[in-house]
């Protein structure tokens, strides 16, 4: 008898009248994979490792001060000093990159984030304390203008509120560059402006840094779960929203068509943003490129999580875990996740 997929269910396997096949002509059980810790290890078709976690992390200006972020539980703001301990300890870990984020001070916010390419500013004063005393850990910067701004918007704005694609992409360049020589090994531009990929490509490489790579932002969307994060940078906008270079939440072609557009202008990797609620862009991203996939584990998706965790509603652990496993099952290649340093730590001693 064939045991094609299309035979399963054939009358040979099924009584006469319908009911469930009996214990004698059952062909195909399923369960009988299932029925060892062992064998379902052994064809488990996902896997999540330590190496495909990217962590990211606040950075503050000071010394010794480790702040927890209320709407993301167990996350903090560091100073430079605690901040090294931190990566030092995830490396130790096996965790291979982090991404960093800076909360920079209202003093230095202006209309046009000029903080954000200052070669002696808190970012790029971390990136080159990372490299000195981590230095086999990625560490991957975010090139977009809303922390640096006093609007807290993306991109530079006119007197009528519009925000000025090719100004900000100007001013993203630069940051980009400042963050290369600092020693960044991948910028990540998080804009969402139009050709923001290729001029960054452009200038990298006329500035002598070609193995600088780029994890493109290609299909970020203009999502209510970035709120924790917000909190964190003290970042939203002061007017408005992003809907007007962010995505839609309703549009998936779309989505194919700005990643294509990064491809062509130089990314080498493409990440959809947020995750959870896109898997299926994850999915469909991953069927039209041959380039790494990267998902972020947004900050509301780590709060709806820890916040459940801590009514008693839900198992943190394996939902963690199930939530992270989708991600990988979906497509992705990376997770950037504040869950890593914790998964870390499970599969450590799993």
């Amino acid at each position: 008898m064939s045991s094609s997929p299309s035979n399963l269910m054939s009358s040979e396997n099924l009584s006469s009248n319908n009911t469930a096949p009996t214990a004698t002509t059952l062909i195909h059980r399923p369960r009988r994979l299932r029925r060892t810790a062992t064998l379902r290890r052994m064809v488990q078709e996902t896997t999540l490792t330590v190496d495909d976690l990217i962590y990211p992390m606040f950075v503050m200006e000071g010394e010794e001060q480790k702040m927890e972020i209320t709407s993301m539980p167990g996350c903090y703001r560091y100073t430079l000093d605690l901040l090294l301990q931190e990566i030092a300890e995830v490396s130790r870990l096996g965790v291979g990159a982090v991404a960093l984020f800076p909360v920079i001070p209202e003093i230095k916010k202006d209309d046009t984030g000029s903080e954000s390419y200052n070669s002696e500013g808190l970012v790029q004063q971390a990136v080159k304390a990372i490299k000195q005393a981590v230095p086999n850990i990625l560490v991957i910067t975010d090139v977009a203008l809303d922390p640096f701004t006093t609007h807290g918007h993306d991109g530079i704005v006119d007197e009528n509120g519009v925000i000025l694609n090719d100004a900000t992409v100007e001013v993203l360049v630069k940051m980009a560059v400042s963050q290369a020589a600092a020693g960044a090994d991948m910028v990540a531009p998080s804009d969402m402006m139009d050709g923001r990929v290729g001029a960054i490509r452009k200038a990298l490489d006329a500035e002598g840094y070609i193995d600088v790579r780029i994890l493109a932002y290609s299909a970020k969307y203009a999502s209510a779960y970035y709120g924790p994060f917000r909190d964190a940078l003290d970042s939203a906008p002061k007017f408005g929203d992003k809907k007007t270079y962010q995505m839609d939440a309703a549009n998936a072609t779309e989505a194919i068509k700005e990643v294509a557009l990064d491809i062509a202008e130089g990314a080498d990797i493409v990440m959809v943003k947020p995750a959870l609620a896109y898997l299926d862009i994850i999915c469909q991203v991953k069927k039209k490129t041959l380039l790494p996939v990267a998902a972020y584990n947004v900050s509301g998706e780590y709060a709806m999580i820890k916040a459940a965790a801590q009514m008693g509603w839900i198992d943190e652990k394996k939902v963690m875990l199930e939530t992270l496993i989708s991600m990988k099952r979906a497509g992705a290649d990376l997770i950037l996740t504040y869950f890593a340093k914790e998964v870390a730590l499970i599969l450590a001693n799993s």
